[in-house]
């Protein structure tokens, strides 16, 4: 079994967890706790400490789109479903039901829906981006009052060149 490491990212609104491999990252996700608990030291994989630094520059508004190698696994229908989301500018949001015809499966929408909350790369398969048909907020794993502020962070950089 291939060894996980782990390191957090202390943004704006939370402590994140990115977890990986030497190769890839697997998850970057928001975790509850209060403090960062898993530091960059001398062990942790350069993969792992890239995602970091593109995390940051996220947050401070000069970097829109993400290089680091990482890796997804779910069914084909969810891959799908994320690489749909990828293609969702910075700064714009989408529907489920625009998502699900994206896809090519315009019944789908609650699947969408599933599988948009088992996205487990918070920010660079930008599930934030996708509101209700309404144009209201709809779950987020990591919150509404975050997928909030990612919304609002990505409209006060979105004129801004990089």
């Amino acid at each position: 079994m291939t060894k996980q490491y782990k390191i957090d990212y202390e943004s704006p609104i939370g402590i994140i967890e990115i977890t990986g491999t030497h190769e890839v990252v697997h998850s970057i996700l928001f975790s509850e706790e209060e403090k960062r608990k898993n530091l960059i030291d001398a062990d942790t994989p350069p993969v792992l400490v890239q995602c970091h630094n593109q995390i940051d520059e996220y947050f401070r508004g000069i970097r829109r789109e993400f290089s680091f190698p990482y890796q997804v696994e779910g069914t084909d229908f969810q891959k799908s479903v994320w690489d749909a989301l990828i293609e969702i500018p910075y700064a714009k949001t989408g529907s489920y039901k625009e998502l699900a015809v994206t896809i090519g499966n315009d019944k789908a929408v609650r699947a969408v829906g599933t599988a948009n909350g088992r996205n487990k790369l918070s920010i660079v398969i930008p599930c934030h981006r996708i509101i209700g048909s309404s144009g209201k907020l709809t779950g987020y794993a990591g919150g509404l009052w975050r997928k909030e502020w990612l919304l609002n962070h990505e409209k006060s950089f979105d004129n801004v060149r990089i």
